[in-house]
């Protein structure tokens, strides 16, 4: 576990207003802090083609910073290694060619250690040449630290899925340092009416954003309104017990072919009244929000309940006004588990705890364009046959989120802390 001192560095990571002095080294950290209980061997394994092994999300994170931000920017810097740009550059095409993703967990050398070696080794560098590198160069550590805390999420739960294909049911951290829900009483889900009419949608203004956010334009919104918090897991299990999974009525057509096909019929990592967590295996809290369910599920459960799926736009001006560094989210290394909420009354838990599934496409705003080079191909070419997700999870680094903040996944994956929150029309 992190100290409380480190704890403390990482929770007020909030836009811009923390020197990029304090936010590198408290972010880089963080990663290691993640890793902190594992073996090489752990962090070596990749259990499946969409995760990676946690050695490579540190290393993959370090070869960012190396390419875009030293070696472009700092001149006469020479790569630790020149053979890492092969191993660890992920989908840049304008990088060159790349080691398969799918084969990531063949990679045992280089070891661990060596890896935490190079990290240690290119933070020195960006640290000593930050205060003198020039406007783009400052942009590109920006962007990343949002890249890291990203894959400082995605290194939790793929580590998940990797740790619940052991029939030991290992735990990554010590069972006592477990999240427990705050509140155990059951939170009545109640109806806010949403924003109507024109609305403006996207990042606007000086903070940072990731280009898919933009540029910001008016919606139209027709009368509706949010469920005040994202489904619990006692109600999905009454989903289950009313024949949710087989009731071929409530589901899309690709949704029931693939519930078909997997043998689908009840949320990841669900086992009877039990799931498995960062900490082993738990009882199934009944008050906390649903996890690692799929964009198919996610529209039968609304389906099943006479609601439907918010559209992006309507999830973005109910917060608008809220906080985004609220509710439960990744202050320091530890079991995340989504839990309850605290209080009672308005919308919750927008932020933090769940991603939240939309209906809507991920799709390119009007006027979007890719930013020029390699860095242009971090979001804009995945704008395709995906669904957007908001507001972050109990595995999001808090500070990373805001209200414009566009996550996207394929419809039928799970193995992140996604849930839902209903909507309808009035």
């Amino acid at each position: 576990m992190a100290s409380q001192t480190d704890a403390s560095l990482y929770a007020p990571m909030v836009g811009m207003r923390v020197p990029l002095t304090q936010r590198f080294p408290a972010t880089r950290r963080l990663s290691i802090d993640l890793v902190a209980t594992l073996s090489d061997a752990d962090a070596s394994a990749q259990s499946m083609p969409d995760a990676s092994p946690a050695k490579w999300h540190l290393a993959h994170t370090t070869w960012f910073f190396e390419t875009f931000v030293l070696r472009d920017h700092l001149p006469g810097y020479r790569a630790f290694d020149d053979r890492y740009a092969y191993l660890f550059n992920s989908y840049y095409e304008a990088e060159g060619p790349r080691h398969a993703r799918p084969q990531r967990g063949l990679l045992t050398r280089p070891s661990l250690d060596e890896i935490c070696i190079w990290r240690a080794h290119v933070d020195a560098a960006v640290q000593t040449a930050l205060p003198d590198l020039p406007p783009a160069a400052h942009a590109l550590v920006e962007l990343g630290i949002q890249h890291e805390q990203q894959h400082q999420e995605l290194l939790l739960t793929d580590l998940k899925h990797l740790f619940a294909q052991n029939p030991l049911g290992p735990a990554a951290w010590n069972a006592e340092s477990a999240i427990a829900s705050e509140a155990r009483r059951f939170s009545a889900m109640n109806w806010v009416e949403g924003k109507a009419g024109v609305v403006a949608v996207g990042h606007h203004g000086d903070g940072f954003a990731f280009d898919c956010e933009g540029p910001q334009h008016d919606a139209l919104l027709p009368p509706h309104a949010l469920a005040s918090r994202p489904v619990s897991n006692g109600e999905w299990q009454q989903f289950i017990a009313d024949g949710g999974y087989h009731t071929p009525s409530l589901w899309l057509s690709d949704g029931w072919a693939w519930v078909q096909a997997e043998a689908i019929d009840a949320p990841a990592y669900w086992d009877g009244d039990r799931q498995f967590t960062l900490a082993g295996w738990r009882a199934i809290d009944p008050v906390a929000p649903v996890a690692h369910i799929s964009f198919f599920e996610a529209d039968a459960f609304a389906s099943w309940a006479g609601a439907r799926l918010p559209t992006e736009f309507e999830w973005e001006a109910a917060a608008a006004t809220l906080d985004p560094a609220s509710g439960q989210q990744l202050d320091a290394a530890g079991p995340v588990q989504p839990a309850a909420a605290v209080v009672d009354a308005g919308l919750q838990q927008m932020f933090g705890s769940v991603w939240e599934w939309t209906g809507s496409a991920y799709r390119p705003y009007p006027g979007f364009r890719a930013a020029p080079g390699a860095v242009g191909e971090y979001n804009g070419k995945f704008m395709s046959g995906q669904f957007v997700l908001r507001g972050g999870s109990c595995a999001t680094p808090r500070g990373h989120l805001r209200a414009s903040y566009r996550n996207f996944f394929y419809p039928h994956q799970r193995w992140q802390f996604t849930g839902v929150r209903l909507a309808k029309d009035l």
